[in-house]
């Protein structure tokens, strides 16, 4: 079995869609790839046999073709405050630690870790394995499984990416290679130099004298890559004041604090028809907005106070009167109902708290969390929709109201307000399936382009491929993989 691991100078250097890009090239070249991340940070999850992986892990599984695993991602890391975050270890919720109990327990995940890789390693010819932020914060080494720590107890080699859009990337590289213990800079086989504007002759000198200064070959100088726009982001680090399209049908999301699975609204953000703006603290949220969507959270009950300081629930009382249609999918449809009562301190201090009050519902924070993958249709048009539960929580009606969608399995799920413009959901990734967002579009006065954005992100992986077989010493990096073609 074969395996290169891609680690960063940096946090969103490009390492998974890199990684992304890897897999799905090798795959098309006809090899059983598997990707492999052995911690993540991040709270857009998605679902796998067996529990939940990072959104990421999930993407690259379906550029190798193959089906997501938690094995992909044995332990995943959800921030649900500036200090704490929730633990997840082989698919399945391990707890809740402080950041400083999370650095004394890491060193012990290294088991499950080792674990999983052996299961995943037995089925492939290769295993690309993504390493987390950098190698050069050696404030963490110690008891490290995300980086050189995992690397030199599997004996993976690895390759180092920096990004020279951010500038500084020959300082990036060999600064690197000037504070990591000597021995992790044995496991260093090579250097790739990514997301690069302009004419590349114009770092020749630049890539030569890295080679240099480190004694790494250089791989490849790759080219800012349109097709990386059509993949789901893993962190919200690259979420900005983001305003996306031309389109007359304005739809505002207001970025959360601990905002989760923000890939809800790529299909949207796609639209001809849609002006998609995430709105950033700060900013009130646009009054010509036909839509307002509140989105998924890791942490429900501190993101509905963070909205309220940011003077979100008062634009959303104006939208509301003027007539505009309101959607919360999952913590945003827990946001909607009259209260949200966390008796066991799931998500912090034990307690209750009300609600925006749009629609007649309560949640109870309790529970086993719900991590699965639905189909089904929405009860007002029938229309078919594709996605995915990943929740703590019940929701249950206080009074009769309509259910939004039905369950292929017969359960329903969600409310929907009498005159149908303000609802609620668990589901998501709901507007993927180009039915089910056309209908969307259409209550709105608009038009889908009728695209299924699984039809477009797989397109997406088949053009990162070309590029990467274009710009990357393919070879090469095969041969430090341990695999010769």
């Amino acid at each position: 079995m074969a395996s290169v691991m891609l680690q960063g100078t940096g946090s969103d250097v490009g390492k998974s869609v890199l990684v992304a890009g890897l897999c799905r090239l090798l795959a098309n070249r006809g090899l059983k790839v598997r990707p492999f991340k052995p911690q993540n940070m991040s709270n857009n999850a998605a679902v796998a046999a067996g529990g939940e992986i990072g959104r990421a892990q999930a993407l690259e599984a379906l550029a190798c073709r193959a089906e997501p695993s938690i094995d992909m991602n044995p332990v995943l890391i959800k921030p649900q405050s500036d200090t704490g975050a929730q633990l997840v270890v082989q698919g399945r919720v391990a707890g809740t630690l402080g950041a400083a109990d999370y650095q004394q327990r890491k060193g012990d995940l290294l088991a499950a870790v080792l674990q999983s890789w052996e299961r995943l390693r037995a089925e492939a010819d290769i295993v690309i394995v993504e390493g987390a932020g950098s190698p050069a914060e050696i404030n963490l080494r110690a008891g490290d499984i995300a980086n050189m720590g995992f690397a030199r107890v599997a004996g993976v080699p690895v390759v180092l990416v920096g990004d020279i859009d951010r500038g500084g990337v020959i300082a990036a590289i060999v600064g690197t290679r000037a504070v990591i213990d000597p021995d992790d800079a044995a496991m260093i086989r090579g250097f790739l130099i990514n997301k690069f504007r302009g004419d590349v002759r114009l770092f020749d000198d630049g890539y030569a004298e890295i080679a240099r200064r480190t004694g790494w070959p250089g791989l490849g100088v790759i080219p800012w890559l349109a097709a990386a726009r059509q993949l789901p982001a893993e962190d919200a680090v690259v979420l900005d004041a983001a305003t996306t399209g031309d389109g007359r049908i304005t739809i505002a999301v207001p970025m959360l604090s601990r905002i989760a699975n923000f890939d809800d609204f790529d299909a949207l953000a796609h639209e001809p028809s849609v002006r998609l703006m995430m709105v950033p603290p700060g900013q009130p949220l646009p009054g010509d907005a036909a839509l307002v969507i509140l989105p998924g959270t890791k942490a429900t009950i501190a993101d509905l106070a963070f909205l309220r300081a940011q003077g979100w629930d008062i634009d959303i009382a104006s939208h509301v009167r003027r007539g505009g249609a309101l959607l919360g999918i999952c913590g945003g449809y827990q946001m909607l109902g009259q209260t949200i009562e966390d008796p066991d301190g799931i998500e912090g201090q034990a307690g209750s708290v009300e609600g925006l009050g749009y629609l007649p519902v309560a949640t109870r924070l309790t529970g086993d969390k719900r991590v699965i993958d639905v189909t089904g249709t929405s009860l007002s048009d029938g229309q078919p929709f594709v996605g995915y539960e990943i929740h703590v929580g019940q929701t249950r009606a206080l009074e009769p109201v309509a259910p939004l969608l039905r369950l292929d399995s017969g359960e329903e799920d969600g409310a929907v307000s009498a005159d149908g413009r303000i609802a609620g959901c668990y589901i998501h990734r709901l507007f993927d399936h180009p039915a089910q967002r056309g209908a969307w579009l259409a209550r709105l006065g608009g038009q889908s382009d009728g695209i299924a954005q699984a039809h477009r992100v797989d397109q997406a992986l088949d053009a990162l491929a070309s590029g990467l077989e274009e710009h990357v010493d393919i070879n090469r990096l095969l041969a430090i993989a341990g695999l010769a073609r």
